[in-house]
């Protein structure tokens, strides 16, 4: 188990118990007085034979029991909950020393991306609170698949993170016929750190000026209306389908291999429409080349208060957006999560940190706790999963 320094040293192999290394004691305060003393005659022996962590604890606990009494009475269930009791001791003082060395960040896009771009904001105040360094490494592919891959494949140490968005955890796996990781049995969530504002867009000399025209336009148009997404499958590509649908319009879906070239095509006029997250599309739009017709989000967004929602242009109700969050892999220690989630809750109350999100439109969550991330995920699954199964998009892993 990579990261595992109890009592100052590296230890190889894995931490077991055998059923021979237990305790003849009554209660669990005699053992953990004799396990105290003995433990450290244990550690001589070990250090002195380089013998594995296993014959250590095992040393420990017999030493601190008797061998002799072991042997002439076999293993029963007080000895194995002796074992077990040392065994925890020991294992949660080892993962208190955590980290003690840099910390890899996975990015599922490539970098300039809203990804790339929240995961090196935070990345400072993150490793000023772990005081180790942050490593973001870009593994963009197969709409983050590549990356949760490299994640799924890593130990569970908490060494390997990643900053996951509701499409590496809620649409490719409806998306993608063939997938090498499986949310639900590879990855624990650690917290949300941002909720990516969505906004439908147009070409600043575009006739079309609100998102009340543009439904209008599409629902008396001969031709569907073409629209640029950064990729099938992506959530802003089913947020847009999402519109679709419950406008009751029909649009022809131009998907490109990331937001700058869906943006450069917009500009250049060969896609008359585009769906683009505001921490991307923010400069564009406030230098005039593009006009933002409506947000996708539930309220209009501070950066942009004279923009309004979809909701108030003819769908009531309707709300659609992105969120990123860390993940790990799914047998990291509960110790760990705890230690990556209070490095999350300090960097997002960073003021920097804060202030970059307010100008790039993004926002805070209202808790960075697994428990929230959790409920988030699991709301999304029966949001869009059977959004995705009626649209029927299907793509080759």
């Amino acid at each position: 188990m990579r990261g595992y320094m109890p009592v100052g040293a590296q230890l190889a192999g894995r931490t077991t118990i055998q059923p021979n290394a237990c305790a003849l004691l009554t209660n669990r305060g005699e053992l953990g007085a004799l396990y105290r003393e003995s433990e450290i005659r244990a550690t001589v022996q070990w250090q002195q034979t380089g013998h594995t962590c296993a014959d250590r604890l095992r040393g420990a606990a017999c030493l601190a029991a008797g061998e002799d009494s072991m042997k002439k009475q076999g293993p029963t269930r007080r000895h194995l909950l002796a074992a077990s009791i040392a065994t925890g001791s020991l294992a949660k003082t080892a993962w208190a020393a955590f980290p003690e060395r840099p910390v890899r960040w996975i990015v599922g896009y490539p970098p300039a991306g809203a990804t790339d771009t929240i995961a090196r904001l935070l990345a400072q105040p993150f490793s000023s609170r772990l005081g180790q360094p942050i490593v973001v490494d870009n593994r963009p592919g197969a709409g983050s698949a590549v990356g949760a891959t490299a994640l799924a494949q890593s130990p569970a140490d908490g060494y390997t993170i990643m900053g996951a968005d509701n499409g590496t955890l809620v649409i490719n796996p409806v998306v993608y016929r063939s997938l090498q990781y499986n949310p639900e049995r590879d990855f624990r969530p650690i917290g949300l750190y941002a909720g990516i504002n969505l906004l439908l867009a147009v070409r600043s000399d575009s006739p079309i000026r609100t998102a009340a025209e543009f439904l209008d336009n599409a629902r008396s148009a001969t031709n569907p209306i073409q629209y640029a997404s950064p990729g099938i499958g992506s959530p802003l590509h089913l947020a847009v389908e999402r519109l679709a649908r419950d406008a009751r319009i029909r649009l022809d879906h131009v998907a490109y291999r990331g937001m700058a070239p869906a943006l450069n095509d917009v500009l250049a006029g060969a896609v008359p429409s585009i769906v683009v997250d505001f921490t991307v599309g923010a400069e564009m739009i406030r230098a005039g080349r593009v006009r933002a017709l409506a947000t996708f989000s539930a309220t209009r967004l501070a950066a942009l208060p004279d923009v309004p929602t979809l909701a108030e242009q003819g769908l009531p109700g309707f709300s659609a957006g992105a969120w990123q969050g860390l993940i790990a892999p799914k047998r990291t220690p509960d110790a760990v999560v705890d230690r990556l989630t209070d490095a999350l809750s300090h960097a997002l109350a960073d003021p920097h940190v804060r202030s970059r999100y307010a100008e790039m439109g993004l926002d805070l969550p209202s808790s960075s706790d697994p428990q929230t991330m959790a409920k988030v995920w699991q709301d999304d699954v029966a949001i869009w999963q059977p959004l995705i199964r009626e649209l029927g998009i299907r793509l080759d892993g």
